[in-house]
């Protein structure tokens, strides 16, 4: 793994060190090439590592901390946190006064980072066509298309954000496009799916933990969540119901048996997973180490002890607290909240706030001190963090079952059963909703997304606008580089 990691590494900086710098990466694109004398193309045995390059750089951008904050913050599960006036541009964009964030800086690095992961993908695709150049055999081909196949999916992966965050966007096929102009969101997502369809026809029928050789990489099942997830957005009902029945008629997954654990180290790669961000420090107290940009520090305690303290942000709202304590939720209670003043399951103590600071923090965030590394003292460090997981395939599944005028008790009460509620007969969809408002809270901005395209933002969301609310403000930088972009 240590090898693999640094090769990872290597192979990042190879493919960033022609592109420009961050702030102009749209207007001066990078010229989608490694240095020849770097690398040796006809050495088709390391055909591998512009794709561990990618999951390098994915692995950073999308653990970008102000990113998660634009994503998370404007559901009705999740408040700004830390103190009143710390980075306030998140209390706008939960207001959605998006006319006070064009020209936030979170807001142009989030931009930025999806960007840059599309461009290094496009730069990997173009290094791995250099490999198949040379590829004189039927396994090598194999592995072009599999390899191929694992930049695509990350490359997909970013434009699903980017849609979801801004809806019409720039589709940035090769780095020597400029002058870009905005795809509409139909356009996008027929990309998505054109690349996942690739995706599922050539990755393996393997769970991401049994990818032996390459531990967590992406799998065929992968693919068909994310392609689940996209038909899920746009009411493709007999799409979500295909790509989800295929993972689940596998029998490869299972829900992990303790949802405490699911978010702590003892759940890192559980068969529930099927994409997560991966961070290690080799099992090693000092040295070398592969972590997330702050992703946890973000949301750890604030002015708490060492390593179970951080800054803060993107805490429960009381409204999500209540709707916990009204089901009389307590396994998703205990693994969700991390209150002030308490002592967890695990036995640290999380430091009561300061008058106007947050009372309780995202115990999905939360990696016990126990679970650390004697030496280790980040908080969150060698934990990973969870993106697509099973429980989502089996409630994307019900939910389509219902809209198609289906029972999806069986899917449902999989995922209620781990949470020790007794099992719903005949469920609707709003029972549907409400477990995924339980299931999925202060991840990834689940909720939201799910009020929005159900219609309910605009009676759930103080603020929200149908028809203006739904996407962020392309950044005023990106606008200042390009024109076309207004």
């Amino acid at each position: 793994m240590k090898h693999i990691l640094k090769k990872q590494m290597l192979w990042a900086l190879l493919l960033v060190m022609t592109f420009s710098s961050c702030s102009d990466f749209l207007d001066k694109l990078p010229e989608n090439r490694v240095e020849a004398e770097l690398v040796d193309y006809t050495k088709t045995s390391d055909m591998y590592m512009p794709v561990s390059g990618t999951y390098a750089v994915a692995r950073n951008k999308f653990s970008a901390w102000m990113a998660f904050g634009l994503i998370a913050v404007r559901g009705d599960d999740v408040d700004k946190g830390s103190s009143p006036t710390d980075q306030i541009e998140f209390k706008y964009c939960k207001e959605f006064q998006y006319d006070r964030i064009t020209g936030y800086w979170a807001l142009n690095a989030a931009w930025e980072g999806l960007y840059n992961v599309i461009s290094t993908s496009n730069a990997a695709l173009e290094s791995l066509d250099k490999y198949a150049a040379h590829i004189t055999n039927e396994a090598d081909r194999k592995k072009y298309a599999e390899y191929t196949a694992e930049v695509r999916f990350i490359r997909a992966f970013s434009y699903f954000r980017i849609v979801n965050l801004w809806g019409n966007a720039p589709l940035l096929l090769n780095n020597q496009e400029l002058n870009l102009v905005k795809s509409s969101r139909e356009e996008i997502y027929n990309f998505i799916y054109s690349e996942l369809e690739y995706c599922v026809a050539n990755l393996p029928a393997l769970r991401p933990n049994e990818q032996t050789n390459k531990l967590g990489a992406v799998t065929r099942y992968t693919a068909q969540a994310l392609l689940a997830k996209a038909y899920l957005y746009n009411e493709n009902w007999d799409g979500v119901l295909a790509a989800t029945n295929d993972i689940i008629s596998s029998n490869k997954f299972s829900l992990y048996n303790d949802f405490y654990q699911l978010f702590k180290i003892p759940g890192k790669l559980s068969n529930e997973s099927l994409f997560e961000l991966q961070y290690t420090d080799f099992g090693n107290g000092s040295g070398d180490i592969v972590s997330s940009d702050a992703w946890f520090a973000f949301q750890g305690p604030r002015g708490g002890k060492s390593p179970i303290e951080g800054w803060g942000f993107m805490t429960p709202t009381d409204n999500v607290r209540a709707f916990f304590a009204t089901r009389g939720e307590t396994v998703r209670s205990d693994a969700s909240f991390l209150v002030a003043g308490k002592t967890t399951l695990s036995g640290d103590t999380i430091k009561p706030g300061l008058a106007g600071e947050p009372t309780c923090y995202n115990g999905k965030a939360y990696t016990p001190s126990n679970q650390l590394t004697p030496g280790r003292t980040s908080y969150g460090a060698n934990n990973n963090i969870r993106i697509l997981r099973y429980a989502d395939v089996l409630l994307m599944n019900a939910e389509a079952k219902i809209r198609k005028g289906q029972n999806g008790d069986a899917e449902i009460n999989q995922v209620r059963e781990r949470a020790k509620l007794a099992p719903l007969t005949g469920a609707t969809l709003d029972q549907l909703l409400d477990e995924r408002r339980a299931e999925f809270a202060m991840e990834w901005g689940e909720r939201f997304f799910d009020l929005v395209r159900t219609d309910k933002a605009a009676g759930t969301l103080p603020g929200f606008v149908k028809g203006v609310s739904e996407y962020y403000p392309i950044p005023q930088n990106q606008i200042d580089l390009n024109p076309n972009l207004k």
